[in-house]
């Protein structure tokens, strides 16, 4: 009897060992989950003790109510901010909050504080997924008062937007891309902002399947803004279109955060539209050829190998061809979207939830020592919570931003390919 209590104690004891060798070695897990833990009690006090003050809730409502007494023309459902200008996905989401909470705020700020942490774990499980960003580095994912802000003190449907985002990102880092498009497509449904991350994801989708796959994935995407939107586009396709897909809307230049050291007259005119168009659609192309598709000889070399091989296999609709690594993907997808988010003509104090969540990433990819990531992060949050924006706090965020993209296009090239001679199919009957 005492020889097996010895045996089992040494046994126990060289598994409490084993278990502390394997969290120093992946101390991110744990890390993750308390910082889960941290930022859910700070939630619940920022809830409890700082003032709630109203913007667009309001609106809302009251663009939610015409639609639940049954208007289908967009260009009557408004709110005291003004007219609808989000997709149906919108109207569907916040018609549930309403019906949950009454309209009334407090509940709400739960509901959104609940989301927020829902939002914090699929962020945290892509950095860990990616394993870019060093363990400690995570709690810069929770030091942001803005995005606290615009989550639990604000009421945005940017939170929503981007937690459906997040959520899709985390599916194709898992490879599963016709799933991963119908959530982007639902996000997108929330908000347009969403996409900033198309042009990236559609290159990713090439590298990943052939053609005839990407259309598939396409078509599943395009079959849920249908579907979200068929009751308006039975009714009054017209309204619905113009109104939820406005391209071209004018922010009004006292609210931008980072152009506000630009003129009100150049801010609102059409050649500084123009300008950053062309700054936007070249910086991607760019990125695209030289930076993203490096391994493939190019952007356009890329595109034509996808039409030398048109003859679809019999899985092709749904299989896929290429893995990609978790890392590249996220850098992509992050990338892209923060050349939207600098070529932006106006940011709202709301739209910093758009990037604020990849900063930590895309500092740790660019090749700058520890202090200046750390520089850069705070200069960015500072530059967030300057109320109202001035001249000097929106010139030293887009001298931020130029110094981020810099060290992105500078930052060393990775392999895309987890294995570069075969296709999932192939791996998975190497693995049985």
């Amino acid at each position: 009897m005492a020889a097996r209590s010895v045996a089992k104690a040494k046994s126990t004891g060289k598994l409490r060992r084993s278990w502390i060798q394997q969290l120093l070695k992946t101390p991110e897990v744990p890390f993750a989950f308390a910082l889960l833990v941290a930022d859910a009690i700070l939630v619940g006090l920022i809830i409890a003790y700082v003032p709630y003050t109203k913007i667009d809730w309001d609106a809302y409502m009251s663009q939610v109510t015409g639609f639940l007494e049954g208007e289908r023309d967009y260009s009557n459902l408004k709110g005291d901010t003004g007219p609808l200008v989000y997709p149906a996905g919108f109207l569907y989401i916040y018609s549930g909050i309403q019906y949950v909470t009454g309209g009334q705020v407090y509940p709400a700020q739960i509901l959104f504080g609940l989301l927020y942490i829902v939002n914090l774990g699929i962020i945290l499980a892509i950095y860990v997924k990616t394993k870019v960003v060093p363990w400690w580095a995570l709690s810069l994912l929770s030091l942001s008062k803005r995005v606290h802000s615009i989550f639990v003190l604000r009421l945005f449907n940017d939170c929503f937007a981007m937690t459906l985002l997040h959520a899709a990102l985390l599916l194709l880092l898992y490879q599963k891309w016709h799933l991963g498009l119908i959530i982007f497509s639902g996000a997108v449904s929330v908000k347009m902002n969403v996409l900033l991350y198309a042009p990236p994801l559609f290159i990713l989708m090439l590298k990943a399947m052939d053609i005839f796959g990407v259309i598939s994935a396409l078509s599943g995407a395009v079959l849920v803004q249908i579907l979200l939107g068929l009751p308006f586009l039975l009714s009054y396709p017209v309204a619905y279109i113009s109104r939820a897909f406005n391209l071209g809307r004018v922010f009004i230049h006292f609210w931008s955060v980072n152009f506000k050291f630009v003129p009100e007259q150049i801010f609102v005119s059409k050649e500084l539209a123009i300008v950053l168009l062309a700054a936007h659609l070249g910086l991607l192309t760019l990125f695209a050829h030289y930076r993203w598709c490096r391994s493939e000889g190019g952007l356009f070399s890329l595109i034509l190998s996808k039409f030398t091989h048109l003859k679809p296999t019999s899985s092709s609709f749904f299989s896929v061809k290429r893995l990609l690594r978790p890392e590249h993907i996220a850098t992509t997808m992050f990338v892209g979207n923060f050349i939207g988010i600098v070529c932006a003509r106006s940011l709202h104090y709301q739209f910093f939830s758009w990037y604020f969540y990849s900063l930590p990433y895309l500092l740790w990819k660019a090749p700058f020592p520890t202090f200046l990531r750390l520089i850069l992060f705070a200069v960015v949050e500072l530059c967030w919570n300057v109320y109202p924006s001035n001249t000097y706090s929106s010139i030293l965020l887009f001298v931020a931003h130029l110094v981020l993209l810099a060290g992105l296009w500078a930052a060393p090239s990775e392999n895309p390919y987890l294995d570069d001679t075969k296709s999932i199919s192939s791996s998975k009957k190497k693995a049985k």
